[in-house]
């Protein structure tokens, strides 16, 4: 069952919808677009080896078939040192929902609900969740019992999860069956209150299953976060690194599971995965909320991290009405991520932080020590926050309640127990509970809160309406140079000198945590020099190819 060509061809025995698809081995790249055109674009490439997204690649014409063939076989010959692929029909606007198993050696097989993974980037689970807001009971209870019957089919034992391909009316097809347990297994532990890795063990030792189908109840849910080693600004291109600071969030049903420490290094060779956060409720508004709290209060510096991106998810509201399909990210985010694009629930809240944390620290430097009697410095109320260009004037005043914000005429009264130099500001504002992170660079604050991130120059007014007057320095023109986005390893480079080449051709292609990135071509151009090899590590930023 953990080979997909021979675990689709046991579904079908077993009686298991199956997706339409050539469930044999692909000879080459000839055979590929034969089978693809047989079929009917769209189709999906898919390594009979894989997981995690890798050696997986969606065609919607041939010269797609093509490339894709050939980095999907790669990516499984890299990862799994099997570069077998079948293809399938690809079936559009899906859903991944997914059955968990628990099998004995007694014959007794039982289903624990399902989990719904469609949000997806490049194939790889970004965010999972249990249950599912798009099953009725009847295909739950359908689903379920294929996937029981598909284990009995194989004499499976242990714990599993067979994977489904869910259409917009409900119809499920088989997708493949992870022989193991995945990395979502918590959600699915929180909604049914039994332990996965101790039922493992049992039946590992023999024992029975200690309940039955009609013990399996789901309670509340549960929501998972994939915190994952990438830059959400530069296309989640990945990032390596130190883990300078590493403080996960803790609370009342905040859980996270990972194996990295702070001071532990991100390293290119292996998945991006840095951990794995999970939140539970009674219901799934109240799951969301809690998880937003929680990705406010991870912390992580010395490497990129997608925390940013998976608040902003939190926050969508087509996420946060259920409306998910495994295309939703780039349907929602057809040209990338950038998080000032994120709407920002009150976009008072960063001011009046900002402000109140710039004023903590001119409060402190005003009980400075030595100061000259009769010209110590003197701390003003009235500040400008600027951000993006914008000013925004602030009267800010230490108060009862702690510090008093008066911004475009109405009063913020903040409360925090907040320590100058900490990254996490936590408080209340007008007793509404809030979670900044901050970082401080002389008068300039980034904040970070929901998904969105602020940068804040704070001055006096008079400073501020003088700073409108001051030039920008321009960014350095790099148009003739082609640069590594990430530290990786160059596969391939696929022009030589003298080459011209046009927008959109593929010219290098870099691999890191075993996924392959092709670089492509923005514009025409002339190749000049070639200034790295393939076989080289390069660094982020790197020249690879010099153009005219």
């Amino acid at each position: 069952m953990g080979d997909k060509i021979t675990s689709k061809k046991l579904a079908e025995v077993a009686g298991v919808n199956t997706i339409p698809g050539y469930t044999d081995v692909v000879r080459d790249t000839e055979h590929a677009v034969e089978i693809s055109n047989g079929i009917g674009y769209p189709v999906m490439l898919k390594a009979s080896a894989g997981g995690g997204g890798k050696g997986m690649r969606v065609a919607w014409n041939e010269a797609e078939c093509r490339d894709g063939f050939e980095r999907a076989t790669n990516e499984a010959r890299s990862s799994f040192g099997d570069d077998r692929v079948f293809i399938e029909k690809f079936i559009e606007e899906p859903r991944h929902i997914e059955i968990q198993v628990m099998a004995d050696t007694h014959g007794n097989v039982i289903y624990l609900g399902e989990r719904e993974c469609s949000i997806q980037r490049r194939h790889q689970k970004v965010i999972e969740e249990a249950p599912s807001p798009f099953l009725d009971e009847a295909t739950r209870k359908a689903m379920g019992e294929q996937a029981v019957a598909l284990a009995r089919a194989v004499q499976y034992r242990s714990a599993g999860t067979v994977e489904f391909i869910v259409d917009a009316h409900r119809n499920f097809y088989f997708l493949e069956m992870n022989t193991r347990l995945q990395v979502e297994h918590p959600v699915t532990e929180f909604v049914t209150g039994q332990d996965l890795v101790e039922l493992m063990i049992r039946v590992a030792n023999g024992e029975k299953l200690p309940l039955t189908q009609a013990d399996v109840k789901l309670n509340g849910w549960a929501m998972e976060s994939r915190v994952y080693a990438e830059d959400p600004f530069r296309n989640f291109l990945p990032s390596i690194g130190r883990l300078v600071h590493y403080r996960p969030p803790q609370g009342e049903n905040v859980r996270v599971d990972t194996g990295v420490y702070e001071g532990g290094e991100v390293s290119m060779f292996y998945d991006p995965m840095i951990a794995k956060l999970v939140t539970y409720g009674k219901d799934r508004d109240e799951a969301i909320v809690r998880m937003q709290h929680a990705l406010d209060e991870y912390y992580i510096r010395g490497v990129q991290h997608n925390i940013s991106f998976l608040n902003a998810l939190m926050v969508h509201p087509r996420f946060r009405e259920g409306r998910l399909t495994t295309n939703f990210i780039a349907e929602e985010f057809p040209d990338g991520f950038n998080a000032e694009m994120v709407p920002k629930e009150d976009p008072a809240k960063p001011i009046v932080v900002a402000a109140m944390i710039h004023r903590s620290y001119m409060d402190r430097a005003a009980h400075l020590s030595g100061q000259v009697p009769g010209y110590g410095r003197q701390v003003h109320d009235d500040w400008a926050v600027i951000i993006n260009g914008e000013t925004h004037l602030v009267h800010v005043t230490p108060a009862d309640c702690g510090y008093e914000v008066l911004y475009a005429d109405k009063v913020y009264c903040l409360k925090t127990d907040w320590s100058l130099g900490q990254p996490l500001f936590k408080g209340t504002i007008n007793d509404e509970a809030v979670c900044f992170q901050v970082e401080r660079q002389g008068l300039w604050y980034q904040l970070y809160h929901r998904g969105a991130r602020t940068d804040a120059m704070i001055t006096t007014p008079g400073t501020a309406e003088l700073h409108g007057y001051m030039l920008e320095k321009e960014a350095p023109d790099l148009s003739k140079f082609l640069l590594s986005p990430m530290p990786g390893l160059l596969v391939k480079v696929s022009v030589v000198e003298g080459q011209e080449v046009k927008a959109g051709e593929e010219l290098a292609v870099i691999e890191a945590m075993k996924m392959e990135n092709v670089l492509r071509a923005t514009q025409d151009a002339v190749v000049a020099k070639i200034c790295a090899q393939s076989g080289d590590s390069l660094m982020v930023d790197q020249t690879i190819i010099e153009f005219e």
